[in-house]
């Protein structure tokens, strides 16, 4: 598993008028290829008017899934430079669609090139980025004249803390980095003199 990705913050729009023709781009976080079909056809959808509804989408970190169409526009000048302006973002789980409204005026090949290139670019950059850390959930339990020790200790190295059950034992969930994890859990054992004991849950991203 990759230490960390990157992900859409939050969805992105964007729109550029290039002689008389409307280019108006969405980018949107998806889970799958089962999202992302989605969401390119709830843009099409919303412009069922528009002459082209061109789009691009990349799954997945490593070997990633990828799909792009130029939508009726000449072969090149569309489903690839979004599907570019993806790669070049370095934004993982990423689909674009740029809605075409025809303004009379034939582009060229560059023209069109430039003006999806524009259109995606701007929808990504307003949807901006956040790392997603790799992480892993960890049980810790331990007796209650330790556990203010345990809770300086996470405060410390701004580790938040999910949940706290309280019992014969007190068991704190916490999501700690995971590169981490190894120098933290040694800094509770020898705090708490090995009272304290961490079962590490799962791996995720957060």
């Amino acid at each position: 598993m990759a230490d960390s990705y990157r992900i859409l913050a939050e969805s992105g729009t964007a729109e550029i008028v290039e002689k008389k023709s409307r280019f108006i781009g969405y980018a949107s976080y998806v889970e799958n290829a089962e999202e992302a079909e989605q969401f390119i056809a709830s843009i099409r959808k919303k412009h069922y008017d528009a002459r082209h509804n061109c789009f691009a989408y990349s799954i997945g970190t490593k070997q990633p899934v990828l799909r792009f169409s130029d939508d009726g526009e000449p072969q090149g000048t569309a489903g690839k430079p979004i599907l570019d302006v993806i790669h070049k973002s370095g934004i993982s789980n990423l689909c674009v669609v740029v809605t075409r409204y025809f303004g009379g005026t034939l582009l060229g090949t560059g023209g069109l090139v430039r003006a999806y290139t524009e259109a995606a670019k701007r929808a990504v950059e307003n949807g901006g980025a956040k790392e997603m850390r790799r992480l892993m959930r960890c049980a810790i339990s331990t007796n209650y004249s330790d556990m203010g020790k345990i809770q300086y200790i996470l405060n410390a190295e701004n580790i938040t803390v999910l949940d706290t059950s309280y019992g014969e034992q007190v068991v704190i969930l916490a999501d700690i980095p995971y590169d981490d994890r190894e120098k933290l859990q040694k800094n509770i054992i020898e705090a708490t003199v090995a009272r304290a004991s961490i079962r590490e849950e799962k791996e995720l991203y957060g």
